[in-house]
């Protein structure tokens, strides 16, 4: 799918043929917008063809997957970044070449068929550009509404913490402790790895934005460069939120760990006092079926019933003792 946007100082028009792209590059003070998604390796070599792309910032579009960076060829730049998706692990990729004049976005599609939505930054960009045509405003316009989207993310990944935690310390365990510790198990793996997936994909944004404001790319006026400090700004604290839940995550399984190893205690303690509590009538019934002769309570008439109490009584005893120091 092909859209082709031409912004100009009286106004916005969309471009039906793409025949006609090479003619509007940089006419009449045109800011030129080509968006692409799910481009076919055709669309990618006419595209490559009408604004001279660099075959290695290409490629790298077909390979997708790619590291979030900023890459400067002779007449254009090249930026890899993801947008926001449910599945932290699985961030739609989104690509731009930009130019002096002109845009292009590349935008895939997750394993969901997801990708990046631009009606936002369409918007966006129609309501705060005024009369200019920056190709600089544009490209912040798009990397605030990427950046913008990881808070998103961030709260996702908080409240899947907060409900992990709140099934950790539920004290409904005791019927399948098995199937419930291995249920959290598997959400707080899978929560550390979208969170590191998800870092590798955000992290690497900060060195891009802050490529752009060292001047890298030459077309970007200071205006937008004004602009691009807020989107620094936000990458700081979304970085700093994701180191925050995974400090988080790091004490939730701590705390996980610590709560199996005080299970297995309390179970240890009470498989130690009932083996104490029983220890004692196998004691006297042990010493009772001896075969010996000469024992002096085998002929005493009274010695049965007395075999049996002191067993209920010392047995009786270790239960109450152990009861009140709460270990059965």
């Amino acid at each position: 799918m092909l859209t082709i946007t031409a912004y100009t100082p009286a106004g916005v028009e969309s471009v039906a043929d793409a025949g006609l792209v090479s003619e509007l590059v940089g006419r009449d003070g045109r800011l030129l917008w080509v968006d692409l998604i799910d481009p076919t390796d055709g669309d990618l070599d006419r595209l490559a063809e009408e604004f001279s792309l660099h075959p290695l910032a290409v490629e790298d579009v077909r390979k997708r997957g790619q590291r979030p960076k900023l890459e400067l060829y002779p007449t254009h730049a090249f930026v890899v970044g993801y947008a926001d998706a449910p599945d932290p692990s699985d961030l739609p990729e989104v690509e731009m070449f930009v130019g002096p004049t002109w845009l292009v976005t590349v935008r895939g599609r997750n394993s969901t068929g997801q990708a990046f939505d631009l009606d936002p930054v369409r918007g966006r960009f129609d309501r705060t550009r005024g009369d200019a045509c920056d190709v600089g405003f544009l490209l912040y316009t798009i990397l605030d509404e990427l950046v913008d989207g990881y808070f998103d993310t961030i709260e996702r990944a908080e409240d899947q913490l907060e409900t992990i935690e709140t099934e950790l310390f539920s004290t409904d365990q005791e019927a399948d402790h098995y199937s419930h510790d291995l249920a959290i198990q598997r959400n707080l793996l899978d929560v550390r790895r979208s969170l590191i997936v998800f870092r590798r994909r955000v992290v690497p944004m900060r060195e891009v934005v802050l490529a752009l404001l060292r001047r890298e790319v030459p077309w970007i006026g200071n205006e937008a460069l004004v602009y691009l400090q807020d989107v620094l700004d936000h990458l700081l604290r979304v970085n700093d939120q994701i180191d925050t839940q995974r400090e988080l995550l790091g004490n939730v399984v701590d705390a996980h760990l610590a709560l199996e190893a005080n299970h297995t205690n309390e179970v240890m303690k009470k498989m130690t006092s009932w083996g104490a509590i029983l220890i004692v009538a196998t004691l006297i019934a042990g010493i009772y079926g001896m075969n010996f002769k000469n024992m002096p309570e085998l002929g005493w008439r009274f010695g049965y019933p007395a075999a049996i109490g002191s067993m209920l009584v010392i047995t009786g005893g270790l239960w109450l003792y152990f009861r009140r120091k709460h270990w059965i």
